[in-house]
Order: structure tokens, then C-alpha cells, then sequence
């Protein structure tokens, strides 16, 4: 059996000049063949930045790159019809394309509206100033480079429930927009991070405007009907009402696809926040298990001084496993970025051999893993940072180990801090493995694989560890791993 593996294929400094999409198609077999399943893209269509747009910039949802809009027709990662090909050529090697929806703002607004503001305390967005303010505001999308194709629908102060800038008087901060959705409140079942987490950035999209509300859902089918769609990774969701997403999910489900692949980016670490949220969506979709790429972090900081046995605590995977999509590292918590939470290099294969080859969860791969990245941008102290992410050596291996032997009934041992292990025992026709790591010392764990196993020889598959490791007569044998590493022990003659 096939098992869904993710793979995000780009990151926050993946080049431009329109080479991205060219890239899909080209790796589209070599992804097939190494067992990707899905491939999550970055957002498709016109950002603010035009060509240098990373995608979150959300100008205009229907410019795939084919109207001159923002300096230039393409995006940052090629043109409509090249990234129609790259989509078609994932679906081609049997790879569901995994779309970015940006839906919580828009940004680069064509015109200005004159508005009425009331000014909100920016770390407690509950307070709402009394006093209306006049003023000239970036809230009108016109798209004329676009011309009304596809869709007439124009954007205005009705569609947006905030700002963070204004004119006359020259402001910036947070505020309201008054009109006639919310009595000037901001939208309920979001984040109450800073009290109400409706507001993110730029023109914050008023979801309780009708007319938004089946314009978005407008889109979703009417992308649906351009390009392949496996299914989305829903951008920004604990800022945007859950209310909004059941509907917009079930309406994808019932129109493009029941069987479509939803993920949400919902970054809070707490179990109760997230089962909350997923009972608001009738659990249509999964979640990032943002708690678990947390503690991968921090045992990968803190070396052999972490306890392993406990680095599932308080994670979604461990909790709600069905809705859960485990990562190491994304576009976000890479170096220089604003979750910025890399988890370190030396750590990383331990960490992807717990998500990829488990039973629970469904695993995400990052681009600089596979591929290695390097890049240049301004850190928090202004100056400028060389940063080079090294591609995981045994990542590619990994990978195939989870189509090959991730196999059967898993059995955990985490009994000793450093050295933890877990046993997929396979099943009459697939394989099974042996899986020991440590984050200290060089270590061992005596596994009980039965007696039917008793004289099979089991090698190091990644290749890791020399030692040949022969079960005894009653089916037990000790399996080792070296300081710092990780093994996935398999039979010999499964090769």
C-alpha cells in the first residue's frame, strides 16, 4: 500500500525568474519514483510584488501569471502555461497537486477609497476606539491589467473589515473598517491571540460580506476547473472565522472532489485550541503539528541533554493522529523568518525517521532537505546573513523506507532518554524494520521479533551502522545505532 507522503516544494528563498514551475515538471518523475505522493506548491497567483513575490502578498487570486499586472505577467515562479504543465506533468507520474490558498488579505490595491477608521490597540485588538476618523484608505482592486476576465468582481471598503495604513491623516497601526458587516466588531471563531486574531495584514478580507463570501467560493471552482487540484493548504487559518472554512472545504468537496487533501495552517502549539478549531470545522481537514516541530527543535538545541522518551508530548500527532500533518522544518521557521525555529541539521534524520516511518500522521518533506538551499537576507540586527541549508544525506532513503518497510504493527520502545526505538513488525506480504536512534552516547535495544524471525540477518538500510545483526533462536537480537544517528534496521533478504 502507497502511504501519503507531502512534499513542500519550495521555500521562502526559492529563485525566481520564473524557474519554480519548470522545476516541478522536471522532478516529477524522480519525486514519483522516490514515493512523494503530493506535492504542496507555493501560491500561484499575482502577489503585490509582482515577480518577486513570495505568493502571501495576495493581489489578484485569478492572474496565474498571464496579465500584466504589478510590473509583470509572470509570477515569481514562471507563467499560466508553465505551471499548467507542471501540474499536469505531477499528475502524469500519479502526484496530486497541493495547492497554497491565500485568503485571509489582499494587498496592492489599485485605487484609494475615501473611509471611516476607528483605531485599534495593537496588542489587544478587543479594544476598538469610540471616535470615527476619516481618511483615505488602499482598499479598491480593480485589476484593470486583467480587464474583467474571469471574473468582474470588484473588490472595495465593503469587502474589508481593517487596514494598517491610512492617508489624511498619514497613519499606520490597526484599524477598523466601519461599515455596514460586524457593527464594527471584528470576526468571531478566529485565534484569540491579542484578544482577536481576525486581523493579520494589509486589507483584511470581511468574510461576513455575502458578496466575498461566494466570490471565494467562485474561485475555488472556477481554479478547479484550470488546473489539476488534489487538494489545498488553507494559509493564515486562526485568522480567518472557522465558520468560513467548514463552508468553503464542504462546498470544494461536494463541487471538485470529495476525496481532496486539506491542510490548515493553524500555528498555536496547544491541543486544546486545535481540537476546538477542528470541531468547528466538523473536522473536514488536518492540521500542522506545530507542537512536534517545536520539540524537534528543541531536542536538536539541546543535544543529548534532552529526554527523548518524551518527544511526542503535547503533540497533535500523539493526540489526534488522523488529523495531524508532522513536519521538521517549512518556509516559515527556516533561518531569517518569522517563526524562525530551524530545527538543526545533526537532528534532522532522527527527526524525519519519526514522522515518515510511524505509523501516525501524515509526514510533509521540505525543499532545502532534499535539495539544499542558500540564501542571503537581512536578520533582526539588519545585517546581512549568508545561510546555507544542507541537504539531509539519508533523506532520499527515508523516503523510500517508509514505501518499503513502514509496514504492520508498531511497537514502541522509549525506554532510556538518549536511545529510543520503535518496531514496524510488517505483514504477510510487505516488510517490516527495526528504527533505534540516539541524540547522545552509541546505544542498543533488544527487540523481540518472534520466533518465526529466528536466524534472519537484518542490515543497516540507510547504511548508517556496519554490523550485521542475526536473531537468535528464540526470534530476539540487539540492534545498535551510533552517537548521534539513526538506523532502520530491515531483513536482509527483503532487499
Amino acid at each position: 500500500m502507497i502511504k501519503r507522503t507531502l512534499f513542500q516544494f519550495f521555500h521562502w528563498y526559492s529563485l525566481g525568474d520564473s524557474r519554480l514551475w519548470k522545476e516541478v515538471a522536471a522532478k516529477a518523475s524522480d519525486l514519483a519514483e522516490l514515493g512523494i505522493t503530493d506535492v504542496w506548491l507555493p501560491p500561484a497567483y499575482k502577489g503585490a510584488s509582482g515577480a518577486y513575490s513570495v505568493g502571501y502578498d495576495t493581489y489578484d487570486l485569478f492572474d496565474l501569471g498571464e496579465f500584466d499586472q504589478k510590473g509583470s505577467r509572470a509570477t515569481k515562479y514562471g507563467d499560466r502555461a508553465a505551471f499548467e504543465v507542471s501540474c499536469r506533468a505531477l499528475v502524469d507520474h500519479g502526484i496530486r497537486p497541493i495547492h497554497d490558498v491565500v485568503l485571509n488579505h489582499k494587498m496592492g490595491a489599485d485605487e484609494k477609497e475615501r473611509v471611516v477608521v476607528r483605531r485599534v490597540d495593537a496588542g489587544d485588538r478587543r479594544q476598538i476606539a469610540e471616535d470615527d476618523v476619516e481618511a483615505l484608505a488602499y482598499t479598491r482592486f480593480t485589476f484593470p491589467g486583467r480587464g474583467g476576465k474571469y471574473s468582474e468582481f470588484i473588490w472595495d471598503k465593503q469587502c474589508f473589515s481593517g487596514v494598517d495604513l491610512i492617508e489624511e491623516p498619514n497613519e499606520s497601526g490597526v484599524f477598523r473598517l466601519m461599515n455596514e458587516y460586524g457593527e464594527g466588531q471584528w470576526n468571531d471563531e478566529v485565534d484569540d491571540e491579542l484578544g482577536n486574531f481576525d486581523y493579520l495584514m494589509g486589507a483584511d478580507v470581511e468574510f461576513r460580506n455575502k458578496a466575498v463570501y461566494e466570490e471565494l467560493k467562485y474561485w475555488g471552482r472556477w481554479f478547479s476547473d484550470q488546473v489539476p487540484v488534489g487538494g489545498f493548504r488553507l494559509d493564515a487559518a486562526k485568522h480567518i472565522p472557522a465558520w468560513f472554512f467548514k463552508d468553503w472545504v464542504g462546498h470544494m468537496r461536494e463541487t471538485v472532489g470529495d476525496d481532496l487533501f486539506v491542510v490548515a495552517e493553524y500555528w498555536h502549539p496547544d491541543m486544546g485550541t486545535l481540537t476546538n478549531y477542528l470541531e468547528l470545522v466538523d473536522k473536514q481537514l488536518m492540521l500542522f503539528d506545530v507542537a512536534l516541530h517545536h520539540r524537534f527543535h528543541d531536542a536538536s538545541k539541546a543535544g543529548g541533554d534532552f529526554d527523548m522518551r518524551t518527544i511526542f508530548d503535547g503533540s497533535l500527532v500523539s493526540a489526534n493522529p488522523q488529523h495531524a500533518v508532522t513536519l521538521v522544518d517549512n518556509h516559515d521557521t527556516q533561518p531569517l523568518q518569522s517563526l524562525e525555529a530551524t530545527v538543526e541539521p545533526w537532528f534532522k534524520p532522527l527527526a524525519y525517521a519519526l514522522i515518515l516511518l510511524r505509523e501516525q500522521g501524515t509526514p510533509c518533506v521540505f525543499y532545502p532537505d532534499l535539495y539544499g538551499a542558500e540564501y542571503s537576507d537581512k536578520g533582526t540586527d539588519e545585517s546581512q546573513h549568508l545561510v546555507k541549508m544542507p541537504a539531509i544525506g539519508c533523506l532520499p532513503k527515508l523516503i523510500e523506507a517508509r514505501q518499503r518497510f513502514a509496514n504492520g504493527p508498531q511497537v514502541d520502545q522509549f525506554d532510556d532518554p538518549s536511545v529510543i526505538g520503535f518496531t514496524r513488525h510488517g505483514t504477510e506480504t510487505e516488510p517490516g524494520c527495526v528504527v533505534v536512534m540516539s541524540n547522545g552516547a552509541a546505544g542498543e535495544i533488544s527487540v523481540d521479533l518472534g520466533p518465526n524471525q529466528s536466524s534472519t540477518l537484518f542490515i543497516d538500510f540507510l547504511g548508517h551502522h556496519e554490523a550485521e545483526v542475526t536473531v537468535d533462536e528464540q526470534g530476539r537480537a540487539n540492534f545498535p545505532t551510533n552517537g548521534g544517528s539513526v538506523s532502520v534496521w530491515v531483513r536482509r533478504d527483503a532487499l
